[in-house]
């Protein structure tokens, strides 16, 4: 198989890690100009197998789609979300899924087409691949499954996940408030101390497991910024209104991938040896944040990631700022067709031989940049509980008969059964 030019490799992994940070950076921001490094980045390590390169791919879509409902319920909102972490946790879901919730969840997460085996095997490889890219960027990339020690867990969903995710698997005394702290301790661990909590303190009595994962990413900028050149500069909201903001600024050798149109610029900021980057996209003109968004989707983002080039340009300003989200995904996850999941209706029986459904999807992310580069944080967890059995009707008592009009109420027959055989 021949090497994966590195550009794709980059647009995959930019897609895959930070899709855009386009939900801060709206209204008028003045970005003139790139970052700056004209060495080419380092040959990745070995080439995507078809598997990784077709999960990568269905990845970015439902990314990208998760991205647009997003920021369309967030109504002008700030919005950063880690596809990669909340693709994880439902993967490892997926693999306890069956019948139509596994195809409606399939269908949502975009690999309906993709063999189970292929998508678990690309997984396992793009954790090996994604933690060990660049050494002069840390990602991190934790998976655990906790569950109810009183519920029984088939093996083989444990087995899988283990395997393909490397997942952690604890049984704990849901009932127990320690049981919380447990899980939320190890959140906190796997996210550098960015994330304290994921799990409520106390456990609701429905829930019998949590499937997390944990994204962690550290990369200093391929050339720093001075902060001897950090100032108070105007940002332009999207209303029209300013607010003043630390900018931090780069005006000589600033040269760095770059691609504009009538309707936004882009731009690439490396990190490391160039493998990871951050892309900023701006709108331009009467042109919207919200406009941007609702365009973008994999040919969309392809277009942009192979059209950016290397150029010169006479000034790089970009905010240093830090944000923090959190939010409950399943009406969004609904929406994109995995209603299901959540339902009575849901068929989770290759996890027990329970009625189980998913509860909540959790997600909570931070994102911390200054002069030296980038540090993002991500969680997500996927509840699974019980869900009330639908009730089933056995005549094997004495019983109340009745023959009515339904119209006018009118009862035409009433009687009781004491015995079918007398």
């Amino acid at each position: 198989m021949l090497l994966l030019p590195s550009p794709l490799l980059r647009s995959a992994i930019r897609a895959f890690l930070i899709p855009v940070l386009a939900g801060f950076l709206a209204g008028g921001c003045d970005l003139a100009g790139s970052d700056t490094d004209t060495s080419a980045p380092a040959d990745p390590p070995r080439p995507l197998t078809a598997a990784e390169k077709d999960v990568v791919t269905a990845d970015n879509a439902f990314g990208l789609s998760l991205f647009r409902e997003t920021v369309r319920a967030e109504d002008g909102g700030n919005v950063f979300l880690s596809p990669l972490s909340v693709s994880m946790a439902l993967g490892m879901t997926l693999n306890g899924a069956r019948g139509d919730t596994r195809a409606a969840m399939e269908t949502a997460l975009r690999k309906q087409d993709l063999d189970p085996d292929e998508i678990n095997d690309a997984y396992r490889g793009l954790l090996d691949l994604l933690t060990t890219l660049d050494p002069s960027v840390e990602v991190s990339i934790a998976n655990s499954i906790w569950h109810d020690n009183h519920f029984n867990v088939k093996q083989p969903f444990i087995d899988t996940n283990r395997e393909h995710f490397d997942a952690e698997v604890a049984g704990l005394d849901f009932a127990d408030p320690s049981a919380s702290d447990r899980i939320n301790n190890w959140v906190a661990d796997a996210t550098g101390g960015n994330i304290d909590a994921i799990v409520p303190r106390r456990i609701p009595g429905d829930l019998r497991m949590y499937l997390i994962n944990a994204t962690y990413f550290a990369g200093d900028w391929r050339v720093p910024f001075d902060p001897a050149d950090t100032r108070e500069r105007p940002f332009t909201r999207a209303d029209g209104s300013t607010v003043s903001v630390p900018m931090m600024e780069r005006t000589e050798n600033v040269t760095h991938p770059f691609y504009r149109t009538d309707a936004f610029t882009a731009v690439d900021v490396a990190y490391g040896d160039s493998l990871y980057s951050m892309t900023l996209l701006i709108p331009r003109g009467d042109n919207t944040v919200q406009g941007l968004v609702d365009t973008l989707d994999t040919d969309a983002w392809a277009r942009i990631t192979d059209r950016m080039r290397p150029q010169g340009l006479s000034r790089l300003q970009m905010p240093k700022f830090t944000l923090e989200d959190e939010r409950s995904l399943p009406r969004i996850l609904r929406s994109l067709g995995m209603g299901i999941a959540f339902s009575d209706g849901a068929n989770f029986r290759d996890i027990a031989d329970a009625n189980l459904a998913i509860d909540d999807v959790k997600h909570k992310t931070t994102l911390q940049v200054d002069e030296e580069g980038t540090e993002a944080s991500a969680a997500t967890a996927v509840g699974i509980g019980v869900v009330s059995v639908p009730p089933e009707v056995v005549v094997d008592r004495p019983f109340v008969v009745a023959i009515r009009e339904n119209h006018s109420g009118t009862i035409l027959f009433l009687g009781t059964v004491m015995d079918p055989t007398a």
